[in-house]
């Protein structure tokens, strides 16, 4: 139960209640109702609401408790007009998330307490420089042992912050991480081939070995080493056979 932790807007622990903001965007999320408590029936249930939404979108469906929470930042972050801001913390975050396995392992874990996990994400937080509606947002997740849908959060916001945009976004896996020259010339590309802005959601995987795997939607276009090997492994023993 969260009802006395307090936020502010503007970063760190202020004035508002934590889960008035959270549960207001949550519950009612297309009306100025405010909640003043929230509670969880079970410690690891997802929050319940009278109209539950998903984040949907031509390119990313997440559904269930991360879709929600998803959808709850994007309206706050909207409301302080401080989109482009909280998606450059979560986006950092995913980085630090694809990056280290320990981390990855620390927010799913169900059996490290939750005191714990709120340790280590502060001093993650404060390392990596994510402040504001962000870091309180990742306050309010692991208190509500939600942590481990991080992700798939992140994954929702960025979905939803596309579409404000009028873009699409396209999950780019690649063997190393792209310099800027690259992204550019791969937006270009998929523009011409989707017909509208593409936004990416890149992701470093070293077992591809080299080429790319792009994703949007439900078109994927795999152009990995790993993959023109395991085609040509493939080839080559029906050649034997």
């Amino acid at each position: 139960m969260l009802r006395t932790a307090r936020l502010s807007k503007g970063g760190g622990y202020g004035s508002e209640p934590l889960v008035l903001s959270f549960c207001r965007a949550l519950f009612f999320p297309f009306s100025g109702r405010r909640l003043g408590s929230f509670s969880d029936s079970a410690p690891n249930a997802p929050c319940k609401a009278p109209d539950e939404r998903n984040v949907a979108t031509n390119d990313t469906i997440v559904e269930g408790m991360a879709g929600r929470y998803a959808a709850a930042l994007f309206d706050l972050a909207k409301e302080a007009s401080k989109i482009k801001e909280v998606e450059a913390d979560l986006t950092a975050f995913g980085g630090l998330l694809d990056e280290s396995e320990d981390l990855r392992r620390m927010v799913r874990s169900p059996v490290i307490s939750t005191e714990d996990q709120a340790r280590a994400m502060s001093a993650i937080l404060e390392k990596a420089g994510i402040g504001g509606l962000a870091a309180n947002f990742f306050n309010l997740i692991t208190k509500n042992r939600r942590l481990f849908g991080a992700a798939d959060m992140i994954k929702g916001f960025r979905a939803l912050a596309a579409r404000d945009r009028g873009e699409v976004t396209a999950r780019v896996t690649s063997a190393v991480a792209l310099n800027d020259a690259q992204v550019e010339e791969l937006k270009k590309t998929l523009k011409a081939s989707v017909g509208k802005d593409v936004a990416l959601d890149a992701h470093v995987d070293p077992s591809l070995l080299g080429g790319l795997v792009v994703k949007v939607g439900s078109r994927m276009i795999d152009s990995s080493l790993k993959t023109k090997l395991q085609n040509l492994k493939v080839s080559l023993n029906g050649l034997s056979t």
